[in-house]
This record gives C-alpha cells, sequence and structure tokens, in this order.
C-alpha cells in the first residue's frame, strides 16, 4: 500500500510527467492532491499497470480527488529550453491549474525548480512510494498516450498508437524512411549515430 502522504496535516500535492525519454510529442505532467483518506489497492506506478488498470484508475482519481490538473510542454519548448526544463516547466503549469492551492508538493524524480513560496521534497520511485504522485503518473501517462494516439491518425506511418513517441526500432525505421514531422523533438537524436557502426 503506497503512503497517503509525506507530511500530515497539510495540503499536498504529488506530481509527475510522462513522455521524457520520446523522440516526439509533448511531455506531459500532473498534479493530483488527494483526500487523507484515499485508498484503492491497485494504485501504482503507471508504468506498471495494464492499459485498461490505468483508465480505470484515472476516472477514479478524477471522481476522488480534491484537485486535480494535466498540462504539458511541447516538442518546441522542449528543443528551445530542455527535456528536463520542459517537464518541469509542465509541472509547474499543472499545479498552476489545480483548484485549489498545495501548501506541500512531493515531486517524483530527483530535480526540480521552486514553485511560489511552496515547499517541495524530490523522491526518486516517488510514484510507487506515494499515492498523490502514483495518481498523478496515471493522469499524465494516460492524456499523453491520448495525445500521442490522435496525433497517429495524421502520420500514421510512424506507429504512435503502439510507441506513444518512443524511439523504438518501428519509429526510427519510418523516421529513415518518411523523415521527421513537426512532432519530432529535435534535439534530440532522433536516429543513432551512424558513425558509431
Amino acid at each position: 500500500m503506497l503512503n497517503a502522504y509525506d507530511i500530515a496535516g497539510v495540503i499536498e500535492a504529488g506530481t509527475d510527467e510522462a513522455g521524457r525519454g520520446c523522440i516526439a510529442g509533448p511531455v506531459y505532467a500532473a498534479a493530483v492532491i488527494l483526500p487523507g483518506d484515499f485508498e484503492d489497492p491497485g494504485l501504482n506506478d503507471s508504468k506498471q499497470l495494464s492499459r485498461k488498470a490505468r483508465e480505470r484508475l484515472r476516472d477514479y482519481i478524477q471522481d476522488k480527488a480534491l484537485a486535480w490538473a494535466v498540462a504539458s510542454a511541447s516538442p518546441e519548448e522542449i528543443d528551445e529550453i530542455n527535456i528536463l526544463q520542459a517537464s518541469i516547466l509542465s509541472m509547474h503549469r499543472a499545479l498552476d491549474a489545480l483548484k485549489v492551492r498545495p501548501q506541500h508538493i512531493i515531486v517524483d524524480g530527483n530535480r526540480f525548480r521552486p514553485y511560489g513560496d511552496i515547499p517541495f521534497r524530490c523522491y526518486v520511485k516517488g510514484d510507487g512510494r506515494y499515492a498523490s504522485i502514483a495518481a498523478a503518473s496515471i493522469l499524465a501517462k494516460t492524456y499523453r498516450d491520448d495525445c500521442m494516439r490522435k496525433a497517429a491518425e495524421l502520420y500514421p506511418q510512424y506507429g504512435w498508437e503502439r510507441n506513444f513517441g518512443y524511439p523504438t526500432a518501428e519509429h526510427r525505421s519510418a523516421v529513415a524512411q518518411y523523415g521527421i514531422t513537426p512532432l519530432h523533438r529535435r534535439s534530440f537524436q532522433i536516429l543513432p549515430d551512424p558513425t558509431l557502426f
């Protein structure tokens, strides 16, 4: 069972991102404030769950959360400020969109930038430790997956409905054949360096 909170007695938001390791598409983040008595035995890091389980939990989280929000940063922003800063930017945007202002923030990972004067703590693998971070990971992933499925309708040759913009062999083969799209991250090494072979 995941921990309900990091600090008792305060309004605490968990935040996480999805899509950091992709070569195409935006990076998404979510912020979630859960009630102290929230529990669901199926809640876990989104990467450990099936699509069906994530989608069931998304509806449950959105129904039970005190507040939740999802935001993103575009491929152009990723290229301009780098993926780490774009991930943090998307987390800040999600926090901006919360209808309840948190008093404390817990973040998945080891890097964050101060959000106003609200104290925060970072936790590596926090999505496997805290319910609000796990909930944020599920919202971020499911909303990003929906985005990439829609993008796949515009660019069907890249298989984004299956690889979601990650650098799979299928995706890179399509890039080699068809080139890049406006959704590809130009600052990333989209194809392997041929000088290494």
